[in-house]
């Protein structure tokens, strides 16, 4: 057995009255990884804050090769070998991807920094993860994914010993997600231990030697990998078995609610390109549909178009009947069509605001008497809601900051449903959410189709639509490339329509 590098010892961490952790014990061995998993809330965040000293023990200790250790500050953990790569991007914008990679530990000599050596440096990094990002380019130019990336590379120009991954890859495409393997492979080959957290639990089974569970802030389970299977580590997870996560489908047809034809949309991130070529489909009143396809196929430029946030070079959306083409963003939505976006905290979320006004800013004018803001009828339609979607939070006052990644997408969920839309339209809901958050967007998604709405989400995962859709719909480049009926299509038919080779290491069921 490998040698422990890091242990806790009967941890536990108190905010208030609200008992995060209770009396953990967790090791992290040499040239190992463990997959630290429980759903929202279990205290996965917690400890890992723990250990990467963001945040102290109430009570239990720490220990690094056998000794004491007490990390004041994250700066402080890093300088003893322990580095994290964070689940919400912690990058600036407007700095280049070399600056954000060594900020805070800039390269250079008699106070002056040599960014030129910085920026070898950060290629040396991207040739390692099979990424050509340029150094020199401002975060904020990047996509999602590329973003992820830039955190990760900050995280291995520190040599850690103990390197802790939360929800490494939640923006990757599933090529850049067996790039990652092969660097933590040689990680723990050279004697790093890996602190793998992610909600993508095949991930877990295949890149992780241990599994260790918690629930309600207490270790219920832990196993060698090779012991456990996906149901073993869901039924420990929830307890309750996977087959019950997702709402049963019950769809009667209604009239079409959102029309598409010959829909066209420009590639925002390259000018004179498509990103969309032609797309044609039917939602329906009472129906939930599913858009799949690999990265690059056009279900977010598709779902940003449909929202106002893309441009449509040809074509028509008809929302009841109504042309919706010219009408901006806000037009959209008071007309009945809203969009949950992929990315929560960028597009979703106000994170200066509270919960509750979270939740209500998207329906303020609902609100309003005039100039005069009805606080009172303001509040009762917040606390229906945030009963409606199941937000655990403190109150409505609660930050946003302080929710768990499950609980910020419901209230985006929330927010969007606020507006009383008549088709709702989500862009990976479930991303960076465990099982369990999971199960309650799914429901909620029946839920709204259940009452006459009409839904449709894109997803990278082929296991949702093919158990939370009732229609699906592929894309591949850009174009419907098949439509299933889920009852009696399989996972191989869509993969295949979506050009997904099943044979093919690097994909991964299509994840973004």
């Amino acid at each position: 057995m490998s040698d422990v590098v890091m242990r806790a010892q009967s941890v536990s961490k108190v905010y208030g009255g609200t008992h995060a952790l209770r009396g953990v014990d967790f090791e992290v061995r040499a040239g190992r990884v463990v997959a630290l998993l429980g759903e929202n809330g279990a205290g996965k965040s917690t400890l890992m804050k723990i250990l990467a000293g963001v945040e102290q023990p109430t009570t239990g200790r720490l220990e690094l090769d056998g000794e004491p250790v007490r990390f004041e500050s994250p700066s402080d953990a890093v300088g003893r070998g322990v580095a994290i790569i964070h689940q919400e991007l912690n990058l600036c914008p407007n700095l280049s991807v070399a600056d954000n990679i060594f900020m805070g530990r800039e390269r250079g000599r008699a106070g002056f920094v040599d960014y030129a050596e910085q920026r070898e440096l950060a290629r040396a990094l991207f040739e390692r993860l099979e990424e050509p990002i340029d150094p020199r380019r401002p975060v904020g130019e990047l996509r999602l994914g590329q973003q992820q990336l830039v955190e990760i590379a900050r995280a291995l120009s520190e040599d850690a010993r103990v390197l802790v991954m939360d929800e490494p890859t939640s923006a990757l495409s599933a090529a850049e997600v067996q790039v990652l393997f092969r660097v933590i492979r040689d990680l723990t080959a050279h004697g790093v231990a890996i602190v793998y957290i992610s909600h993508h639990l095949d991930e877990c089974l295949e890149i992780a030697d241990d599994a260790v569970v918690l629930r309600d802030g207490a270790v219920v389970a832990q196993a060698p990998m090779r012991d456990v299977d996906l149901s073993w580590i869901v039924e420990h997870m929830v307890g309750r078995d996977q087959s019950d996560l997702y709402a049963p489908m019950a769809f009667a047809p209604g009239e079409p609610l959102l029309e598409l034809r010959d829909v066209v949309v420009a590639d925002p991130e390259n000018a004179g390109r498509l990103a969309v070529r032609g797309v044609t489909l039917t939602v329906h009143e009472g129906e939930v549909v599913g858009l799949y396809g690999l990265m690059g196929a056009g279900r977010t430029e598709l779902l940003e178009a449909l929202a106002g946030r893309n441009e449509v070079v040809s074509g028509e959306i008809r929302l009841a009947g109504t042309p919706l083409t010219g009408l901006s963003i806000a037009e959209r939505i008071r007309r009945g069509l809203a969009l949950v976006p992929e990315d929560r905290q960028r597009d979703g979320l106000v994170q200066a605001l509270s919960v509750g006004r979270n939740l209500s800013l998207a329906a303020l004018g609902g609100f309003l008497k005039g100039l005069v803001l009805n606080k009172r009828s303001e509040s009762a339609a917040v606390d229906r809601m945030m009963s409606a979607v199941r937000v655990k939070a403190a109150g409505p006052d609660a930050e946003i900051g302080s929710l768990s990644g499950g609980n910020q997408q419901k209230v985006v969920v929330g927010k969007v449903l606020m507006t009383a839309p008549r088709v709702i339209v989500l862009d990976e809901p479930t991303r960076g959410i465990d099982v369990g958050a999971k199960a309650d967007i799914f429901a909620l998604m029946a839920g709204q189709a259940k009452e006459g709405r009409g839904v449709l989400f894109a997803t990278s995962e082929v296991e949702e639509v093919l158990h939370a859709a009732d229609r699906i719909v592929v894309l591949s480049r850009g174009r419907v490339a098949g439509e299933f009926d889920p009852r009696t299509t399989t996972r191989e038919d869509v993969m295949a329509a979506s050009g997904e080779s099943l044979d093919d290491p690097t994909t991964n069921g299509g994840r973004r």
